[in-house]
């Protein structure tokens, strides 16, 4: 039995729990891209055994101790093995989204300069047809699917021994993962074994009531793997032995759907986009949701509808959904309980779940100041949101003067705008580059959604000199004009909007709207009320 009581090594993660005896049962909704042959139903032991297996592919190409390994292919829950695999050999991972655009990865891959970049072959073509050759940006390339010109292929290194585990220093780095990049390039944001591992996923491993998985759950996620949230998921949730952990690799419903049916979770969480996407697969009875009695959303903002239709489709008495409010940087920075009667209550009042819940108490320290000044401001007055967090990153890879910008004393800028309220919790304003003169982007995007459901998202983007543009997300990229004028007509002034298909909006790898690549798609002017400098 190992000594730890809660989970502080990601390269020896599924060893320790193997030694702990846990039981757990794995299921993918697709069988590993690295290992097809291993299928979709794992047990714990053997996890531990394949990413020793992985960590000697690592070792076979090159990789050793201090190196950084870059990881960008199609989502996977094998994001996870493969950085346990590199920080198994004292290797530093490095998550990035193949939802990247190919001059993004360039960047991002020059700031890293990996020994090794594990890759597959859709995105190396993919790159090279938008001429960034990725195989040229790292020391060496390993083909997980296949076969690449001056790459390895897992034939060539598989069956090579991997070395005793490493166990680096608590305060090294230990994984490396990028932001959103809703505005931009993305930032590459270092971890240690102490912020990721023992501070996030340590604090979620306790079974803390309604939140901590219990030992008949069936525990599922959804969301993009190449985010570090996939590392303190995994952690977090295998540490408390839950029944069964489920791992779901596309936000695709033919993928999705018969696998969520044939598990049926009870606890599940998955970034916005994903839920609403899928919102529409909660009526009806029967529904591969009527078992959960915990939903979770981190990432971005819910809108209320997509929380009603959620909760409302599970057969529990007393669901309960747990909204929370942090970034890659931090990890949670808050946390609030909504539930069907608080849901319905607040119906068209506003804002609703942008009541973002109170700071994580001994764990997290806020303040609200004027964004000119930087001196605190009133409580329920709104400004730049400061924060002290035990979670908070080591870094920005290749940026530091980015990194030092953003602290003032003991406080790290997050760069949204939102206020303290009175009884101590966070209304969420906007991202300050996103900000706009007559109020919230946020609220008025709520506030769509209430009044139409066939607007699927709507994002509302500020013009000095003009009304803000927002932008309606439908299905089939429709919209009544006449429906939408009626529902905005006690709004600030709105332009009427523009409509796109849900397929043709830019988006992160977590499904966030990439606002200024949308901007420059529908012809709008770069420029905005905010000036961008905390992003």
């Amino acid at each position: 039995m190992t000594p730890f009581t809660k989970p502080i090594h990601l390269g020896t993660l599924f060893d320790d729990l193997a030694a702990r005896g846990h039981g757990t049962a794995v299921h993918l909704s697709r069988p590993m891209d690295i290992a097809p042959d291993l299928g979709g139903d794992l047990d714990v032991p053997r996890l531990a055994e394949f990413v020793a297996e992985v960590a000697g592919w690592l070792v076979a190409a090159g990789v050793g101790l201090g190196d950084r390994v870059a990881i960008a292919k199609r989502n996977h829950w094998d994001y996870v093995v493969l950085s346990c695999a590199a920080a198994r050999v004292g290797a530093v991972p490095a998550s990035l989204s193949a939802h990247l655009d190919p001059s993004v990865l360039e960047t991002l891959l020059k700031r890293l300069e990996p020994a090794l970049l594990v890759t597959d072959t859709a995105l190396l073509a993919a790159c090279r047809e938008g001429g960034t050759d990725l195989a040229s940006l790292a020391t060496r390339t390993l083909v997980v699917d296949g076969t690449a010109e001056g790459a390895l292929s897992t034939d060539d290194v598989r069956g090579a021994a991997a070395p005793p585990p490493r166990r680096p220093p608590l305060d090294a780095p230990l994984a490396v993962m990028h932001t959103s990049g809703t505005t931009g390039v993305p930032k590459l944001v270092v971890h240690s074994t102490r912020t990721i591992m023992r501070r996030l996923a340590g604090f979620e491993a306790h079974r803390w009531p309604l939140l901590g998985s219990r030992p008949d759950d069936t525990v599922a996620g959804a969301v993009s793997f190449a985010h570090g949230r996939a590392l303190a998921w995994t952690a977090s949730v295998l540490w408390l032995a839950p029944a069964r952990l489920l791992a779901v690799s596309s936000s695709d419903w033919a993928e999705a759907g018969p696998f969520l049916e044939r598990h049926r979770p009870t606890t599940f969480e998955a970034q916005p986009a994903t839920y609403v996407r899928w919102q529409d697969r909660t009526g009806g009875p029967g529904g591969p949701f009527e078992r959960v009695r915990l939903f979770i959303s981190t990432f971005d903002a819910m809108h209320p509808p997509t929380v009603r239709a959620f909760l409302n489709a599970t057969r529990r008495r007393h669901p309960v959904w747990m909204q929370g409010w942090g970034q890659s940087e931090t990890g949670p920075l808050t946390f609030r309980f909504l539930t069907r009667r608080a849901m319905a209550a607040e119906r068209g009042r506003h804002p609703t779940t942008r009541d973002i819940g109170r700071p994580i108490p001994t764990r997290t320290s806020l303040r609200v100041v004027d964004p000119r000044t930087l001196r605190p401001v009133p409580r329920g007055d709104a400004g730049l949101v400061f924060c002290r967090s035990e979670a908070l990153c080591l870094g920005y890879v290749g940026e530091e003067e980015r990194w030092r910008s953003k602290w003032v004393g003991q406080w790290w800028n997050t760069g949204d705008l939102g206020a303290l309220t009175r009884t101590g919790s966070v209304r969420l304003v906007d991202r300050e580059v996103d900000a706009i003169p007559e109020g919230s982007c946020l609220e008025l995007e709520d506030v769509v959604a209430d009044r139409l459901p066939q607007v699927l998202e709507c994002v509302v983007l500020g013009r000095p000199g003009l009304p803000s543009l927002p932008v309606a997300v439908t299905e089939d990229g429709a919209l009544d004009l006449s429906a939408w004028r009626r529902a905005v007509t006690d709004l600030p002034p709105l332009a009427d909007p523009v409509v796109m298909a849900w397929d043709d909006v830019p988006r992160t790898g977590t499904g966030k709207v990439r606002r200024s690549v949308l901007r420059d798609r529908i012809g709008a002017a770069p420029d905005t009320h905010g000036t961008g400098r905390w992003t």
